[in-house]
């Protein structure tokens, strides 16, 4: 024989659940004050300026222009050069200088490699260290 202490209905059975809604609401708030008191993040980048505005750039170095031709004629700053010694003298003197100007190479789209090669050997190893490829829009095709 079992024994029923309560009531017999079976309304007033006991709730044996965690009631969560205090549990959401105290979540809800701390995570408002986390949201307001997280500083505001700039993503500014700091720079120092200089103070003296008044200075003018330096004058930019002169820009020598060497055009090889389809026959392997070179051409410096559109005067022709005689020959690999003149070519290699003005390099020589381009290398010397204590701000080296800029060498642009403007190969035409018919010179033979070699002829490039060539230029380009002889700047390297007299010391010319700013040479550079122009007009190669040319080559896109």
């Amino acid at each position: 024989m079992a024994m029923n202490v309560g009531s017999s209905s079976s309304d007033d059975d006991v709730i044996m659940e965690i009631n969560t809604t205090p549990l959401i609401d105290v979540m809800l708030v701390l995570l408002i004050m986390l949201i307001i008191t997280i500083p505001v993040q700039t993503h500014a980048v700091k720079l120092n300026m200089p103070v003296n505005a008044q200075q003018q750039p330096a004058k930019p170095p002169p820009v020598v222009e060497i055009s090889i031709d389809f026959d392997g004629t070179v051409l410096w700053n559109g005067e022709s050069v005689a020959n690999s010694a003149e070519l290699e003298s003005r390099l020589r003197a381009v290398a010397s200088e204590q701000e080296q100007p800029e060498v642009h190479l403007r190969p035409n789209k018919l010179a033979a490699y070699k002829y490039v090669a060539t230029v380009m050997a002889s700047a390297q190893r007299l010391g010319v260290t700013k040479i550079g490829f122009v007009g190669n829009e040319q080559f896109a095709d």
